[in-house]
């Protein structure tokens, strides 16, 4: 005859079969989970520390990120003072480039490599410090007045070996600076 419909066959039953697997998989049901949360917010939060001995949060490195791309200078100029002499324009401006030889420039006392610029005359060394040349911008980058640019170029070339005579401010040009600062108080 047939089975009655309530009948228990062994084929659905699930796999929990006691009281005590019931609980045990409640209890799971809720832990699992909680531990995994708790996992991963621990893992999201310590993610972003740099590992020990890191100084990526320090203040510095902070404040080194932060830094401003670039800064206004204001320089004092005393009006009596005139033009700059060559060594010094040449230590502040063209000792960049031309005490080390960078992007092939002429290093400040190698004979060889000043010879043929020195016999190309004073007058053409002024025209290249003032207008550029190869690598080197206009006046070298610097502020610096024609005059002070000549005087470094003078004092560059006799430490090649010429015998140039440092440009001297003209007369009237020496004068013409100072006023100007001293109509402006």
């Amino acid at each position: 005859m047939s089975q009655a419909p309530n009948s228990h066959d062994s084929d659905h039953e699930g796999p929990i079969k006691t009281p005590k697997q019931l609980a045990v998989a409640v209890g799971l049901a809720f832990v699992v989970p909680v531990l995994i949360i708790i996992m991963l917010a621990t893992f999201v939060t310590t993610a972003g520390k740099g590992s020990s001995g890191s100084d990526a949060l320090s203040k510095q490195a902070t404040a080194q990120r932060i830094h401003p791309v670039g800064t206004v200078e204001v320089k004092a100029v005393s009006a009596n003072a005139g033009p700059r002499a060559g060594e010094e324009v040449f230590k502040e401006q063209c000792a960049t480039c031309h005490a080390s030889g960078a992007l092939g420039a002429p290093k400040l006392g190698d004979a060889a490599a000043w010879g043929p610029r020195i016999g190309a005359g004073l007058a053409a060394l002024i025209q290249s410090a003032l207008k550029g040349k190869n690598a080197m911008p206009p006046q070298g980058g610097g502020e610096f007045s024609d005059l002070e640019v000549s005087r470094a170029v003078a004092y560059m070339g006799n430490a090649g070996g010429a015998k140039f005579t440092e440009p001297a401010a003209p007369a009237g040009a020496a004068s013409a600076a100072s006023e100007p600062a001293s109509a402006a108080k």
